[in-house]
């Protein structure tokens, strides 16, 4: 599809001007028609306009469009029209209700595509890196179906379902992340302010002291003179790890070492569950075809060992079998999972299974993580604790071992 900008008069003698899409100039002319104008200029895009603007995929969150606006702007449209409004009147009026003004930006542009005759999947897929994949392919599939208004209501769930949790995964890691930044800031502190004041005292009694005392004033002071030395390189590590674990070499192997961790890779392994579930429940319930439907949740899956067995399961779907089997070949999704799709198959009831399946699996999140946080806490704080006693007893050792000289 191209987009063509046309300048036009209306019944009234009036000239207006906007943006529409089609496949060839002979289609455009034709749809600026049945808009009942009379065409005066067309030509491909429009003139200064920068066609690049919010399609940098992954980056939406530089351009400042939250995640919560989409799901406003979607709840509010699932209402409007569901009220018997039409489709532009309904985006007309959700442009006004939106405070995000870069997300005012891009609802206008796609109600103003829709109000030139494009549908909305078209509108949509102008703004990849804002509008999912997921949710063009259940908006094409409501429009085919002329149920756009329940689409966009069990849209509107499923967003809302995504962002609760989320919200809870933030949540839990508030006071762990809390615990590490208060305890390392205490450790710098002890390194760089409260251990130096001790160097004139130890001064000339180098020999003396004991090895412990001696290391832990030798890093301090190193510490002191070239702190930027440690900024540099931690900041070199971080962006060396985060780099290999986005690569198409380091990320597989992450990503099945996260999912063998004791505690965390199980916790991993539900998020991914339920996201795989909720998302295929929606899909399905909205009329998207099954293979369509694992190909766009092979690519919302974040871990690539589970990404890679969605995709072999959309092979063996294409191949003529049912999503069971290769479930239970892969060895990835957890047997309760596997049992109940099994059973959603063989009721004809797969998307209704699917949802209790995201359901259950969203509490087991939910406990899983209540139970890491119960643990991390606790050895966070051992941590921290081991750390300052070391640096305490090392000035301790040095002050007793002055007192000893003295007698």
């Amino acid at each position: 599809m191209t987009v063509f900008f046309y300048q036009a008069t209306d019944q009234a003698g009036k000239i207006v001007e906007g943006d529409l899409e089609a496949p060839d100039l002979r289609i455009a002319i034709e749809k600026v028609r049945k808009l009942r104008y009379f065409p005066i200029k067309i030509t491909p895009d429009s003139p200064g306009k920068n066609s690049s603007q919010f399609k940098i995929p992954g980056l939406d969150w530089l351009q400042g469009i939250p995640k919560r606006e989409i799901l406003n702007f979607t709840q509010q449209l699932s209402t409007l029209i569901s009220s018997g409004l039409t489709l532009d009147r309904s985006l007309s009026i959700t442009v006004n209700l939106t405070q995000n003004d870069k997300a005012r930006e891009v609802f206008a542009d796609v109600q103003k595509r829709v109000h030139a005759g494009s549908t909305f999947s078209e509108a949509l897929t102008i703004y990849p890196s804002v509008f999912q994949k997921l949710f063009i392919s259940m908006i094409r599939a409501g429009e085919a179906g002329g149920v756009l208004n329940i689409v966009l209501e069990r849209l509107a769930e499923f967003l809302e379902a995504s962002q609760d949790m989320k919200n809870k995964i933030i949540t839990s890691l508030a006071y762990p992340i809390f615990l590490m930044v208060m305890g390392g800031g205490a450790i710098v502190v002890l390194m760089t302010v409260v251990v130096p004041k001790f160097e004139t005292i130890f001064e000339g009694m180098e020999h003396r002291l004991p090895l412990i005392t001696i290391i832990l004033m030798q890093f301090s002071k190193f510490a002191t003179q070239y702190w930027w030395l440690f900024l540099l390189g931690l900041v070199a590590m971080v962006f060396g790890f985060l780099k290999y674990i986005s690569s198409q070499e380091g990320k597989p192997k992450w990503d099945a070492f996260l999912l063998r961790l004791p505690l965390f890779g199980d916790l991993i392994r539900k998020i991914e569950v339920s996201r795989f579930s909720r998302t295929m429940s929606t899909l399905q319930k909205s009329g998207v075809p099954v293979l369509q439907a694992l190909a766009i949740v092979s690519s919302i899956i974040n871990n690539h060992v589970i990404s890679k067995s969605v995709q072999a399961l959309h092979s063996a779907v294409k191949g003529g079998q049912g999503m069971s089997r290769p479930l239970q070949k892969s060895g990835v999704f957890p047997p309760l999972a596997v049992h109940m799709i099994v059973v959603g198959e063989e009721t004809g009831a797969l998307d209704e299974m699917l949802t209790k399946v995201a359901n259950i699996f969203d509490k087991e999140v939910d406990n899983a993580l209540k139970r890491a946080i119960s643990l991390i806490g606790p050895i966070l704080i051992l941590m921290l604790a081991v750390g300052i006693l070391f640096i305490v007893g090392s000035v301790l050792g040095g002050i007793l071992s002055l007192n000893d000289l003295a007698f």
